[in-house]
């Protein structure tokens, strides 16, 4: 695999320098996927489409002279996945899969991997990736804390109105059973609404929180014909937590946390 820093120049017969260009690979669909008239990826290039057999990947050429990395070029690798997975079953490559040309994205990538990409793709047939997402109300899921552990409503009670300087240790203490409670609940809040998603799926990942307010982090691969259910399930969960957990839902999108694909050689 090269970077767009690593990509080098030739000369036409002529001597002339040209420069030569890299082909970024987005992921891995049906060879009957056709993108958009208007598609655009990473530095605004049109997508393609190349084809082996019964597979194909998405890819387009990087201009290189410009580094990969930019926000703007995350979210085109991201918009370009997820857009797919609305239509047809993708498998995503890792941000910053470039080969030296469309050949090579067929002999070191399709051709080496051929039945084990056409295998994934026939068993994502017809699902996405959602992330169902919760988050405390902070205001009320301290007090809930609180008011279920005499010892922090003492702790609270002793900082109340208190110099920082002179009640330090209280504050410390107050927090270590804010921070162990929220991990029990987040734990008890998070088996309840794996429990609310068994009718639609078993095929889940919790995630790590990533912010001390997260209730839940789970993502789901689910049939696309069942995301209106999904979605009932998901307000159901929001009605029930009404101003304790703000949930979300968000996708579909490419199956991110369900599959692996193999790093291109180059």
């Amino acid at each position: 695999m090269t970077s767009p820093e690593d990509t080098e120049t030739d000369t036409d017969d002529d001597g002339a320098t040209v420069e030569a260009s890299g082909i970024y690979v987005y992921g891995i669909v049906p060879a009957d996927v056709q993108p958009e008239d208007d598609a655009t990826g990473i530095h605004d290039a049109p997508i393609e489409i190349v084809t082996h057999g019964e597979i194909a990947a998405l890819v387009s050429e990087i201009d290189p002279g410009r580094r990969l990395g930019t926000p703007a070029d995350l979210r085109a690798h991201a918009d370009i996945l997820d857009g797919t997975s609305h239509v047809a079953p993708v498998l995503p490559l890792r941000f910053g899969a470039v080969l030296s040309d469309r050949d090579a994205v067929i002999n070191e990538l399709l051709a080496d991997h051929g039945d084990a990409f056409a295998s994934a793709l026939n068993e994502l047939e017809g699902c996405a990736q959602y992330l169902v997402k919760g988050r405390y109300v902070e205001e009320t899921i301290i007090r809930e804390i609180v008011e279920e552990n005499p010892k922090a409503s003492t702790l609270l009670e002793s900082i109340r109105d208190q110099p920082e300087e002179l009640t330090r240790d209280a504050r410390t203490a107050l927090g270590e059973i804010i921070g162990h409670a929220l991990e029990a609940k987040r734990e008890t809040d998070t088996g309840t609404t794996l429990d609310a998603l068994s009718p639609l799926t078993d095929i889940v990942t919790v995630r790590e929180p990533t912010h001390d307010e997260d209730a839940v982090q789970i993502a789901v691969l689910v049939e696309v014909d069942r995301q209106d259910e999904l979605e009932q399930t998901v307000g159901d969960l929001a009605a029930r937590w009404d101003d304790r957990i703000t949930m979300r839902l968000v996708g579909p999108m490419a199956p991110y946390d369900f599959v692996v694909t193999p790093k291109p050689e180059g």
